[in-house]
């Protein structure tokens, strides 16, 4: 990817430096904060960054008062829980912004703690960007007004998602997602076998039952109470399920009460590896179920709240998907088993399914394949060159 040059608008000041403030949620926040990173450092060479963040941003210098998995909370009964310290750290963030302003100050996805937080900034004159469009056209389409309210631009990670926006007089630029770039246009399953120690002729299931500690609580024992009916079915069937290291305990313990502890392989970290290298993937609906359709695999959502958070979902529900893929193919092109539908046994079967469905499987590889396309783009540049448009005004109207 070639460096951006900086606007000749911006004062000299922010031509090499940059105070930006970022704020990211959970395991696929922080990986498109890093990413985002990428772009800006390309653009502002010393630049500073800090807020909340995980390991990916680190790896590009970024400071974190707070790990991202503060923010990680599961369904409306699991934000009640945390509630208090979740404020607690919003409220000690702003005080601390507020204090020793930025340049501008970007709220990554986890939009009930950032566009609150975005709102007060920018009320005080801070710059505020929002990079990935809530799902305004899903679910919850009130939000748009809080995001009117919240932020100067948002960076949009879906190509109908501007005009959307537009009609509610919200800045808004394209930018692709940046996994698009990340994720190989044609994956290497030869390759990604190797580097698991798994065989071409192996049939192998990845596993992921999220990144949320309180989803793996919930819906791991599902998942793998679903493998140990595959296993009848089809003994030789591997399974890989990658976890962050902090949750394998967690994960062992579980495959243990479900009787599959012989047969699933829990590793660290890896999960684009594992998606690459299997046949099938059975997965919680969110990010990784893009992830998977990146790397044109076939699968099967799965997602369970508890009982409350499920009603109040339920009801702010605009579409008949949930899982991505399906939200942005406009069909059920994968299977999604939500809620009571969500039982091992039906996991099972349609996880087993798509074994026996290799026309429809080379379907659904030709559908990802148009969908990569369309969401490929230079997202770091693009959304550099919009966060700099963005401090352009500022520079103009000063």
């Amino acid at each position: 990817m070639s460096a951006a040059s900086p606007s000749p608008f911006l004062s000299a000041s922010l031509s090499a430096s940059l105070s930006a403030s970022l704020v990211a949620g959970e395991a696929s926040g922080d990986l498109l904060a890093g990413l985002l990173l990428d772009g800006m450092q390309q653009r502002w060479p010393q630049m500073q960054a800090s807020g909340i963040g995980g390991a990916r941003m680190a790896e590009r210098g970024f400071k974190a008062w707070w790990p991202s998995d503060k923010l990680s909370v599961f369904g409306y009964i699991d934000a009640l829980r945390h509630y208090r310290e979740i404020l607690g750290i919003r409220n000690q963030l702003k005080t601390k912004l507020l204090a020793n302003p930025p340049d501008v100050f970007i709220g990554v996805d986890a939009p009930d703690f950032n566009l609150q937080l975005e709102a007060d900034l920018r009320e005080k004159g801070i710059k505020t960007v929002h990079f990935v469009c809530p799902s305004i056209w899903a679910w919850r389409p009130k939000r748009v007004e809080k995001l009117k309210k919240s932020c100067d631009h948002v960076l949009c990670v879906f190509p109908f998602e501007p005009e959307i926006l537009a009609k509610h007089g919200i800045a808004a630029t394209y930018v692709g997602h940046p996994l698009a770039s990340v994720i190989p246009m044609q994956p290497d399953k030869t390759k990604a076998r190797k580097l698991l120690n798994l065989a071409m002729e192996d049939k192998v299931v990845a596993v992921l039952p999220g990144s949320r500690l309180s989803e793996v609580k919930h819906l791991a024992p599902r998942y793998f109470k679903a493998v140990a009916g595959i296993i009848i079915a089809y003994p030789a069937i591997k399974f890989i399920v990658p976890s962050i290291p902090k949750h394998i305990p967690l994960l062992q313990q579980i495959a243990k009460d479900c009787g599959v502890e012989q047969h699933v392989h829990i590793i660290a970290g890896q999960s684009h590896t594992a998606l690459e290298a299997c046949d099938v993937t059975l997965i919680t609906s969110g990010t990784a179920t893009l992830e998977a359709a990146l790397y044109k695999r076939p699968m099967v959502i799965g997602y369970a709240l508890n009982w409350l958070s499920y009603e109040i979902m339920k009801r702010k529900k605009l579409q008949p998907w949930v899982g991505l893929p399906n939200i942005l193919s406009g069909e059920f092109v994968v299977p999604e088993l939500i809620q009571s539908d969500c039982t091992p046994q039906a996991l099972a079967a349609a996880t087993l399914a798509w074994f026996d469905a290799p026309e429809k499987v080379a379907d659904l590889e030709r559908q990802f394949t148009t969908l990569h396309t369309q969401l490929l783009r230079n997202t770091s540049e693009l959304a550099a060159d919009a966060i700099a448009q963005v401090l352009n005004q500022t520079a103009k109207a000063g």
